[in-house]
């Protein structure tokens, strides 16, 4: 009985392997949905499947320019990688391997990036059910997608003419950052608008939610407010500095007109549901950008005792380890961001979420969660039932649940924004991963820009009902 058992166990084992690689085939060179081959993982739907290894391929393209702009990683590789002068003969890329790093490097690895997706931007118009073959290429042939990203990728490399494409593209890369950081901006007044319709919802059914509101809005209002007042103290000095007083002063007065707006009785006429929340997450949002801008500012000195001293600080930036563990918790935050911005900015509910709700208009189905970013599955999918796989929802059988060509084009305009960030903007020639938050007057007008557009974009979106009120009912 034994062996007849331990044979069932090894036919077991080898029919979920020749599952997997069938899957994996099926996923890799055909139209199929990718999945785990862990049965234990949860469900999961074809159009989260889909944009994941989107996203994949977007974090692989960002971590290879990231290392082409860190002289550290160059020179880890030249150490550790055997015949590596050797390989960059073979290549002729220059004396060890100089044309495959820099700021040039990034641009065309990125102009790369940024043509593959725009041309699923244009190969993706007009589609609206996943039958069609363009969804089929959307959602399936992921190899074969992977080696066209990788020819994109490479063939940057091989345009003519490379300083005259070099001057305009990080114009065009500029532009395409700017629009990313706007939709960025509107993400986030989405993201404050929709967390407080959900929990608002559950306030008639169960007064715990009301308290959860107030303790969540007030530890908010907390850290905005401990926030200001370590830049007060850290970041002003009584002879230098006068820009970041008058930032200060600016940012920290418009965030308590827009705590009043959102609370004042014209506004809740039209906006039953508009509380401190809002306000309190943009509060928090704008101090962040605040103290990000101060601290990309260039240093400034003053002279005491005969001597220049370094004013306007982090005080606490002292040894080479705090500075690495700042710039690598920075970058994580920046990726998070991104990736962000690109998954949730074309789904329905992401445009929904604006939208001017009475207390009678509320939608039924709406349930206050404390993950209230995830959906209810009420919606009956056919499953895709496998052996010792992850099972896959086809959420889409009905028609497309998000904008195939309006997510490509968020993943073009992000892939110029990761161009831009990572060459630090217009300081291109002395930019290094390494000293990516270190002071530059373009990174601070860029972040002190962003606090006042999403200043002004939670203002547009509390007057706007009252301006038109028939244009914004539900």
């Amino acid at each position: 009985m034994v062996p007849w058992r331990n044979g069932a166990v090894v036919s077991g084992s080898c029919r979920l392997t020749t599952c997997c690689l069938g899957r994996g085939l099926a996923c890799c060179c055909g139209s199929a949905a990718c999945a785990l081959c862990c049965s234990c993982c949860p469900k999961i739907k074809q159009s989260t499947s889909t944009r994941f290894m989107y996203a994949l391929f977007f974090i692989l393209v960002t971590v290879t320019c990231v290392i082409m702009m860190s002289p550290t990683a160059e020179q880890k590789m030249r150490e550790h990688i055997p015949f590596y002068t050797t390989m960059c003969d073979q290549l002729k890329a220059g004396e060890n391997c100089s044309t495959l790093v820099g700021f040039s490097a990034v641009y065309k690895v990125c102009f790369g990036m940024a043509c593959f997706f725009f041309f699923f931007f244009v190969f993706t118009i007009r589609v609206r059910t996943s039958t069609e073959c363009r969804a089929a290429v959307h959602n399936g042939f992921w190899f074969l997608k992977f080696v066209a990203l990788l020819a994109c990728c490479a063939g940057g490399f091989f345009l003519p003419n490379q300083d005259k494409f070099l001057e305009a593209w990080r114009y065009v890369g500029a532009a395409g950052g700017f629009i990313f950081i706007l939709i960025q901006l509107m993400l986030l007044v989405q993201f404050a608008h929709r967390w407080n319709q959900n929990w608002s919802s559950g306030v008639k059914y169960n007064k715990i939610w009301y308290a959860a509101l107030a303790l969540v809005t007030l530890v908010l209002f907390s850290i905005a407010v401990g926030a200001m007042v370590f830049m007060i103290i850290y970041y002003t000095h009584a002879e230098a500095c006068f820009l970041n007083k008058l930032f200060l002063g600016v940012n920290g007065g418009l965030c308590f007109v827009v705590s009043m707006l959102a609370i004042s009785p014209c506004i809740q006429t039209f906006q039953p549901t508009s509380g401190l929340l809002q306000p309190a997450v943009i509060s928090v949002y704008v101090m962040y950008l605040t103290f990000s801008a101060l601290a990309s500012k260039p240093i400034e000195t003053v002279q005491e005792d005969s001597r220049n001293v370094t004013v306007c600080v982090f005080p606490f930036k002292t040894r080479t380890s705090d500075t690495n563990i700042v710039t690598g918790v920075g970058t994580v935050i920046m990726f998070g961001c991104i990736l962000y911005s690109c998954l949730s900015s074309t789904t329905k509910r992401s445009s929904a979420a604006l939208r001017v709700y009475t207390n009678e208009d509320m939608p039924e189905n709406e349930r206050a969660r404390c993950c209230f970013c995830c959906t209810d599955d009420a919606e009956d999918y056919d499953d895709e039932k496998t052996a010792g796989g992850q099972n896959v929802m086809y959420d889409e059988k009905e028609g497309t649940v998000y904008s195939y060509c309006c997510f490509h084009f968020v993943f073009f305009l992000g892939s110029l924004y990761i161009m831009m960030t990572v060459t630090n903007w217009f300081h291109y020639d002395t930019a290094r991963i390494e000293q990516l938050f270190n002071g530059s007057w373009s990174v601070f007008w860029i972040k002190m820009a962003s606090c006042w557009v999403c200043l002004f974009l939670y203002i547009w979106t509390l007057i706007a009902p009252m301006l038109f009120p028939k244009r914004f009912q539900a």
